[in-house]
């Protein structure tokens, strides 16, 4: 029978801790439905006793039914030379009315005389009496012993107490902390056994990765006896962030035979990651293991071929164990049945020796050496596709467009933008403000179309990247832009290159909406059929 390993996600806590994070009361409480259909064991909410907003989501995540995870209330032992009672901290932890809280206590000397100024002696109080007040009420206890692998270097016998202090108290887990993100795998695997073997509570590990190896450290621990992890579900937190849950679970489910979520939801992993990301306003990493774009990425010719051949030349899981997707870069070194393959989603017919292949190869190589980069930016390719085969109908014309510069800014508006366009005939003007000329141009692009294609209100830019391609010419220099959109289902990256920036995002800007608008229009033909 495989070991459980309890999921504890704390994006909402330690997360909101990360620079750029803010969650209003309803993105926590999607957040927590999210991890809760996922089938993560806790989820920890934040300290009731910290800020109004958190109160209120402690007051609306009452009326919600979940049903597999358990809320978590966070706060820290009792001030010291202060009852329990008297704290206020303590009673907001009471009165937030949740079956489980976490409790944070000093488990380094140095942290207890020289941060806190109390004696070692009150600080052992401090845990105890805390922990022993929590239980009275009925509360299950995880104990977050703080910094307790510097702690355990630095006086191994008093991190041992604050421990002992913990479970006497009723504590049901001691989570032990690498606050600092500084330990290497060898030496959280040593301590965390000679702790499992030493106590009979169950052991968890809290990491942060301020040396890249928070997901190892997690790992190392639950191989050294640990069953619960602590994390962020992708990763985000104070500092260098937190362990990445996605891969934790990732690792230990689909390659140790640990479990640590339902089977059947596993394919929901990236899913998962990537709503987090979007409701927290927080780019996930192309990279990252598992749940990124790039995670199942191949572009060069040879490992293309090799998994064509057999997935598990150059991958090591198929992606859709974790809900990923295998994807072939279009370049000019991705060779020519990569190329085949999306030619293929618009023209079946075209085989390998047509010679149509040869000519998007040709124009492909064209486009590249002057700039454009379309491994990043299918959108843009797959419309090279359709004008070369002669797919292909403009869904509007450009007559004009102006953008003009604003000083000084106001309320996030810096410029503003006029364009025409012509539809089927008609003509459309309007006019937009934006944070940046490109920003208004958007709006003013999208404000004109929705007249004619409302589907586009759903649509908006997720990410705008600017790469400067020849930086010998100064302001002159060629320049590539890259746009992310998403119409909150599905997203898709263009690309245009200019000596103009404003060109080069206008170029994209076209490409990004008249993609969508061709999509539109194939998903209701296969609707129809």
């Amino acid at each position: 029978m495989r070991k459980k390993i309890a999921i504890f996600d704390s994006t909402l806590r330690d997360g909101a801790q990360g620079e750029g994070i803010s969650f209003s009361v309803e993105d926590k409480i999607k957040i927590v439905k999210t991890l809760d259909e996922l089938g993560v064991s806790y989820i920890e909410a934040g300290n009731p006793g910290s800020n109004p907003k958190d109160l209120e989501f402690f007051d609306k995540i009452k009326n919600i039914k979940l049903n597999n995870s358990k809320i978590v209330a966070f706060g820290s032992t009792r001030r010291c030379n202060i009852s329990v009672e008297e704290d206020k901290n303590i009673k907001s932890l009471v009165d937030a009315n949740v079956d489980a809280v976490a409790i944070f206590g000093k488990s380094w000397d140095f942290h207890v005389t020289d941060i806190i100024h109390t004696t070692l002696d009150e600080n052992l109080k401090m845990i105890g009496e805390t922990i022993a007040y929590f239980k009275n009420f009925g509360k299950e206890v995880i104990f977050d012993a703080e910094h307790f692998f510097d702690g355990y270097k630095n006086n191994k016998d008093y991190a041992l107490k604050t421990l002992e202090t913990a479970v006497e108290a009723g504590a049901d887990c001691l989570s032990l902390c690498d606050t600092n993100g500084g330990c290497f795998p060898d030496e959280i695997y040593d301590i965390t056994k000679f702790v499992c073997e030493n106590f009979s509570v169950a052991v968890g590990i809290h990491c942060h990765n301020d040396c890249d190896m928070a997901s190892a450290n997690a790992v190392m621990a639950v191989i050294a006896g640990a069953v619960s992890v602590q994390g962020t579900f992708t990763g985000f937190g104070e500092r260098c962030g937190n362990t990445p849950l996605s891969t934790v679970i990732a690792n230990l489910q689909a390659k140790r035979d640990y479990c640590c979520i339902p089977d059947e939801n596993m394919s929901n992993l990236t899913h998962t990651a990537r709503k987090i990301s979007e409701i927290a306003n927080f780019k996930l990493s192309d990279i990252t293991p598992y749940v990124g774009k790039c995670a199942f990425a191949h572009k060069g010719g040879m490992h293309i071929d090799g998994v064509s051949k057999a997935s598990r030349s150059f991958e090591h899981i198929e992606p859709a164990v974790v809900g990923n997707e295998r994807k072939f870069l279009t370049s000019e070194v991705a060779g020519r049945s990569t190329i085949l393959s999306m030619v293929q989603k618009i023209a079946p017919s075209i085989e390998k020796n047509s010679p149509e292949t040869d000519l998007i190869i040709k124009k492909l190589k064209d486009y590249e050496y002057n700039g454009y980069q379309f491994e990043g930016a299918e959108g843009s390719f797959e419309l090279l596709i359709r004008k070369t085969l002669g797919k292909y109908k403009p869904f509007f014309e450009l007559v004009n467009f102006k953008t003009i510069g604003e000083q000084p800014y106001f309320e996030g508006v810096s410029a503003s933008a006029v364009i025409k366009v012509i539809v089927d005939g008609k003509t459309e003007i309007t006019a937009a403000e934006g944070n940046g000329p490109v920003n208004a141009l958007d709006k003013a692009l999208r404000k004109a179309l929705e007249v004619f294609y409302p589907a586009l209100s759903e649509v908006h830019l997720t990410d705008y990247k600017v790469r400067v391609l020849d930086g010998k010419t100064a302001t002159a220099s060629k320049v590539r832009v890259l746009i992310e959109s998403s119409d909150g289902t599905d997203n898709w990256t263009t690309v245009g290159v200019s000596n103009d920036i404003i060109e080069a995002s206008w170029i994209a800007l076209v490409d990004s909406i008249e993609y969508k608008l061709i999509k539109d229009i194939e998903c209701k033909f296969k609707t129809y059929l």
